[in-house]
């Protein structure tokens, strides 16, 4: 079992920029795709970046592209998101995913994520 454990939200002023954590329990060995995805409230779940955790290559949704940035730290079993520039309409909940999968063309697909963190509130104000 994959446990993950998002932290680093909370509230911040539009222009400002939040770092998100997420922290596997299990090593590398049950998963080789970690994802951030948001939601917010009538939305539906977005993926915003993924990282593939044994070489590094990283994907980012345009929607975010230039102003949010994933990386991971292999020796603590932790992926980041690093968030700037940020705006108002990135307020939403934000989740950390992880998978084991073959190919990268479904990185931002959230059904096919076996393991998920239980999010972290990340409010933006204007």
């Amino acid at each position: 079992q994959v446990q993950l454990v998002e932290s680093g939200g909370g509230s911040v002023q539009a222009g400002g920029s939040l770092r998100l954590s997420c922290a596997a329990s299990v090593s590398s060995y049950s998963r080789n795709f970690m994802a951030w995805f948001r939601q917010a409230p009538g939305k539906e779940r977005e993926g915003l970046a993924a990282i593939y955790t044994k070489g590094g290559s990283t994907w980012v949704a345009d929607s975010v592209k230039g102003r949010f940035t994933i990386s991971q730290d292999n020796a603590k079993n932790t992926v980041y998101l690093q968030m700037n520039s940020l705006k108002p309409e990135d307020t939403a909940m934000y989740y950390c995913a992880a998978k084991w999968a073959s190919d990268s063309s479904t990185w931002s697909r959230p059904e096919g994520y076996r393991y998920w963190g239980q999010g972290t509130q990340v409010t933006v104000s204007s």
